[in-house]
This record gives structure tokens, C-alpha cells and sequence, in this order.
């Protein structure tokens, strides 16, 4: 099986349980709820996403993109070498040849998914960031991000949902402050959930 990456770098981890952990994303291209072109977006499952993931370079097989995943770590130990595989939708090409070619070459594997597809094979921490209107496959996760507020996705619906850390992530946008606002106020009232930050833009890293 082929592979098209939008894009493959290293950075620093910015949100989440790992932020701060130095990592390689893979960012695949394609989604199954936005084709990714503006003139699709009144009319997406998901209207509100800020990536960008159309096209990219195709690698032949899963040694070829875990091959350049390695090529990419700058590192001196291989014990703490870290994957992310993002998207897009990752699983909508990530296959078990691909997970035993990464950890061939000892990285640990992190996903970060929409939650409507199947995990292929052993993944060391999966994020699920549901999305309303895109009903769950998967039942449980290390750690469930909820972008905040989406009509039709509200939080209460994600209470039950078998994850370790439940975190609520400002949507971006014109109105990141009153949404910031907005999701604190609901963490003080739940402290089930967490409030989330994306580290990375502050930053200025990718």
C-alpha cells in the first residue's frame, strides 16, 4: 500500500497529555468529513477545521514513510522516539504494515483521530476529537479533545465516553476569547473535564 503525506516534520508536542514531548507528525492527507476545499465547507460534517491536509508526496510503502520518519528524528536514543500521526483522517491510511515499520525503527506511536474509524493495530496513545454529526467508532481512548462549543456535540454527551483525561479545546476563530471563556467556565462546573491550550501556536511552531 501507498501513503500520501501533506506533510512530515519534527516538533515539539502542543497540546495534550504529551505536550512539551518532541515528536515526528505525519500528517496524511485526506479526511472523510471535509474534502479540505473552501468551496466544501457550508457543506462538511465538519466545517470549522483549521488544517491544512490536501495533496502531498506519496511514499510507495510503509518502510519508505517509516524510513524517512527515522531520517527525520534528530535524537541520540532510540528510547524516546515519538510518532504522531494526524491528519486529516490518519486512519483512513494508516495499516499495520505502517505500525510495525514505525516501531521497526523504535518509535512509540501516538494517533490523532476523528474517532469514525478503526484503529488497524497496537497504537501507544490514541486522541479521539469527536466531531457532531460523525458518529464514534471507536469506545475508548487515552484522551478525549473536544473542541468547544459545537452544536450537536456538546460535552455531556462525551461523560461516559472510557477515556483517561477529558479536555476541552477552545475552538479557534473569531471568537477564540469568549470560546476560552466559555470552556473554563464549563471546566470549573465539571472538573471532569480539562481545559485545554494550543501550546504550539503561541509558540510559533508548526
Amino acid at each position: 500500500m501507498s501513503y500520501v503525506v501533506h506533510e512530515l516534520f519534527l516538533t515539539v508536542q502542543g497540546e495534550g497529555a504529551n505536550i512539551g514531548r518532541a515528536a515526528v507528525f505525519i500528517r496524511f492527507a485526506g479526511c472523510n468529513l471535509w474534502s479540505g476545499r473552501e468551496a466544501d465547507r457550508a457543506k462538511a460534517v465538519c466545517r470549522f477545521c483549521d488544517t491544512e491536509f490536501v495533496g502531498g508526496k506519496r511514499f510507495a510503502s510503509a518502510r519508505a514513510l517509516a524510513d524517512k520518519a527515522a531520517a527525520t528524528w534528530r535524537g541520540a536514543t532510540l528510547n524516546r522516539r515519538m510518532v504522531v500521526l494526524t491528519g486529516g483522517e490518519p486512519l483512513l491510511q494508516v495499516d499495520a504494515a505502517l505500525i510495525a515499520a514505525l516501531r521497526q525503527h523504535g518509535f512509540s506511536i501516538a494517533v490523532e483521530t476523528n474517532g469514525t474509524q478503526p484503529i488497524p493495530g497496537p497504537i501507544d496513545w490514541v486522541c479521539v476529537s469527536p466531531k457532531a454529526g460523525a458518529p464514534l467508532v471507536l469506545e475508548a481512548a487515552d484522551e478525549l479533545k473536544l473542541v468547544y462549543p459545537q452544536v450537536g456535540a456538546e460535552p455531556d454527551q462525551f461523560e461516559n465516553f472510557r477515556a483517561g483525561q477529558h479536555w476541552l479545546s477552545p475552538m479557534d476563530g473569531p471568537d477564540l476569547r469568549a470560546n476560552i471563556a466559555a470552556a473554563a467556565e464549563y471546566c470549573l462546573a465539571h472538573p471532569h473535564w480539562r481545559l485545554a491550550i494550543q501550546a504550539h501556536k503561541t509558540w510559533g511552531l508548526a
